[in-house]
């Protein structure tokens, strides 16, 4: 069985990949060609845990997680929120005058737009970000360039040519850490988020109802993602972070509320808040 292992999606480099060196240094990270893929090396015990991305402050939730999560028999037992620091990465040779292509995850394209913008670049699609600094590394020439991070510069043997190009400079993207088993914290240990998923009843003002509970107990409630379950219009299903340990008198109360308005429900985890979460709330963002 290894230890101090971590999976992530994407090739060595990606940001997910410097996710996992800057919340467990140290520890030996695991490329994954998808989050399937990282979430099935969990379950193998080729890894002890999973780096996986659910939001990013400017593109907004990322889709699979939400869809995956549920059901993928995993506990969330931590957070990381990693500075998305993108960098304009070339072969030796190239120069900000000879670049005429730049080469990224279309997430990652979408927020450079004022540097293609500036620079009249080309956008070219790829898997992910490592994945385009592997290709340029390998095709060498001083016209493509490459959309990614400092780490990835580093692995793949290319020349940084300009930092931090991102059009949002507060651009952050939030994780889950996943395991197999749950590990909540004790009950009663401050700055404790709850992450939990429910299905309402299709009946008006279900979801009203279902939520009132946390109102009046004074809990609150950070983040309510909907999505679709099975391809049905009318059946949602909602992914939910709450302040609070699961075992403290108000969540409990709240929770009981919920169960009685909802067709199903489950506690994913709970864990400590990462440090940017107190900081944000501290200073009112």
């Amino acid at each position: 069985m290894p230890t101090n292992t971590i999976a992530f999606q994407g090739l060595p480099g990606a940001y997910s990949d410097l996710s996992c060196r800057s919340a467990y240094p140290g520890w030996k990270t695991l490329p994954c060609p998808s989050f399937e893929a990282a979430m099935e090396a969990l379950h193998q015990g080729r890894a002890d845990l999973a780096m996986l991305p659910c939001e990013n402050s400017v593109a907004g939730r990322v889709p699979d997680i939400h869809r995956l999560l549920p059901g993928s028999g995993l506990n969330v037992v931590g957070e990381h929120f990693q500075r998305v620091e993108h960098c304009l990465l070339a072969p030796k040779g190239a120069s900000l005058a000879t670049l005429r292509r730049a080469h990224s995850h279309p997430m990652a394209l979408g927020q450079v737009l004022n540097l293609m913008r500036d620079m009249a670049l080309q956008p070219v699609i790829e898997a992910d970000t490592a994945g385009a600094a592997a290709i340029i590394a390998e095709r060498g020439g001083i016209e493509d360039a490459a959309i990614a991070s400092e780490l990835a510069a580093e692995i793949y043997g290319l020349e940084i040519l300009k930092r931090n190009v991102e059009d949002e400079h507060d651009n952050t993207t939030r994780f889950y850490v996943m395991a197999r088993e749950r590990r909540d914290p004790p009950p009663g240990a401050p700055d404790t988020v709850t992450t939990f998923v429910f299905r309402v009843r299709s009946i008006p003002a279900a979801l009203y109802k279902a939520l009132g509970g946390f109102a009046t107990n004074g809990v609150n409630m950070t983040k309510l993602e909907s999505y679709m379950v099975g391809g049905r219009f009318a059946a949602a299903q909602f992914l939910c972070d709450v302040d609070g340990h699961p075992d403290s008198p108000a969540l409990r109360r709240a929770f009981e509320e919920l169960e009685f308005f909802s067709r199903e429900f489950r506690i994913l985890g709970a864990y400590p808040a990462h440090p940017y979460r107190l900081e944000q709330a501290a200073a009112g963002d």
